[in-house]
C-alpha cells in the first residue's frame, strides 16, 4: 500500500507542475493556468494483470498550489496523507503511525524539484499525448531514468478537468485513480493542509 501512497503523491506533484506542450495535452495547459485549487473525490482500483491486488479504495482529495494537498482514504481502511508545503506526513489510522518526510526527501528528486524549484519536468519525463478514449483526452509521462519505482503515469481529461489516472510501477501493478465531483478554485480552509500527529501515535520523522 506504501508503494502506491508514493505514486499518487507523484500523481498530485504532476498534476501541480507539469508542463503542456499539444495537442490534447492542451487541456492540462489550461488546466494549471486558471486552477489554484480544487476538491472532490475519488475512487481506486489497483490491479496485476487481469487480477485485483488489492480492495478496490475510496476517498477524497483537497489541493491548493503549489505544495498543498490533502488525500484521505475512507474506505476499507483509514488512511490520509497531508502535505503543507515543505512537509509530508502519511497517517495510518489501523496502525496509529505517522511518518514524516520534508517533500524533498520524501519523493524522487525530479517532481519535487519541478514543484518547489524550477521547471525541469522534461528533462526527466517525455511527455507524450496518448489520444481520446471513452470521450476523455489522454497524456502519458515516461520517465527517462531507469530506477525510479514507477514506468508511467497517464491523465485523462474530460470538461477541462481531470477524470482519471493510470499509475505504473515497475513491480507489474497497475493503480487506476478515477474522479468525480471536481470542483475547481473552491474556497479551502487553511487547516486542510496543517497536521498534528493524534496522541500515543507513533510518529516516525525521515530525513
Amino acid at each position: 500500500m506504501r508503494r502506491f501512497v508514493s505514486l499518487v503523491v507523484l500523481a498530485l506533484l504532476l498534476l501541480a507542475a507539469l508542463p503542456a506542450r499539444a495537442g490534447a495535452v492542451a487541456a492540462l495547459r489550461e488546466f494549471l493556468a486558471q486552477t489554484k485549487s480544487a476538491r472532490g473525490e475519488f475512487t481506486q482500483q489497483v490491479t496485476r494483470g487481469q487480477s485485483a491486488a488489492a480492495p478496490p479504495s475510496s476517498g477524497t482529495f483537497y489541493f491548493e498550489r503549489p505544495g498543498r494537498f490533502r488525500w484521505a482514504y475512507a474506505k476499507p481502511y483509514e488512511q490520509l496523507l497531508v502535505a503543507d508545503g515543505e512537509r509530508l506526513f502519511l497517517y495510518d489510522k489501523d496502525l496509529n503511525q505517522v511518518t514524516v518526510k520534508r517533500i524533498s526527501a520524501a519523493l524522487p528528486a525530479s517532481p519535487a524539484t519541478i514543484l518547489f524549484g524550477g521547471n525541469e519536468f522534461e528533462r526527466d519525463f517525455a511527455v507524450v499525448d496518448s489520444g481520446t478514449r471513452d470521450g476523455v483526452a489522454w497524456l502519458t509521462a515516461t520517465p527517462r531514468a531507469k530506477d525510479t519505482q514507477f514506468e508511467r503515469i497517464e491523465i485523462g481529461f474530460r470538461d477541462g478537468a481531470p477524470a482519471a489516472m493510470v499509475l505504473a510501477d515497475s513491480f507489474g501493478q497497475v493503480s487506476r485513480l478515477n474522479f468525480v465531483r471536481f470542483e475547481r478554485n473552491v474556497r479551502l480552509d487553511p487547516a486542510l493542509f496543517r497536521f498534528t500527529p493524534p496522541a500515543g501515535a507513533d510518529v516516525l520523522e525521515e530525513r
